[in-house]
């Protein structure tokens, strides 16, 4: 009496192995670069942070009757004002983000540009204030720099 064999063949081997490695490179790409994408959503949130410090310098400078021009003390760090809003030059704006040295961008007049960036001038954040009724704020991306 033969005992009947159990296991799998050869061809069910390598036919599983072979789904196996279409399924690995379809999945590949999707998983392979995120850290791009990782500092396109944290250039959005340093926007997100940039415009409430500046909203913030703006209400406390409104709140306590000043005129446009005069400084604002923030989380009392001393914020320099042009029209109504956080000045571009250094000790204005930056000065509105309480921890700009551990955020992992740095401050260049006017750019907030990431840190770690392949081309931290094409993964930047751009704050104007010239003059008109709301600063202007430009995030900078590409799939290249980014």
């Amino acid at each position: 009496m033969n005992k009947p064999q159990s296991g799998f063949t050869l061809i069910e081997l390598v036919l599983v192995i072979v789904i196996l490695g279409i399924l690995a490179a379809t999945a590949l790409p999707k998983f392979s670069d995120l850290s791009g994408i990782a500092r396109v959503a944290t250039l959005k949130g340093m926007e997100a942070a940039v415009r409430t410090g500046a909203t913030l310098a703006r209400a406390s400078q409104l709140a306590q009757g000043l005129a446009s021009n005069l400084p604002v003390n923030v989380e009392g760090v001393p914020v320099t004002m042009v029209n109504g809003y956080p000045s571009v030059v250094g000790g204005g704006i930056d000065n509105t983000i309480s921890d700009i040295a551990n955020s992992g961008f740095t401050f260049t007049s006017p750019n907030f540009r990431k840190n770690g960036a392949p081309s931290p001038t094409t993964c930047a954040l751009t704050y104007a204030n010239t003059g008109g009724a709301n600063p202007a704020f430009t995030v900078t991306t590409t799939s290249a720099g980014c």
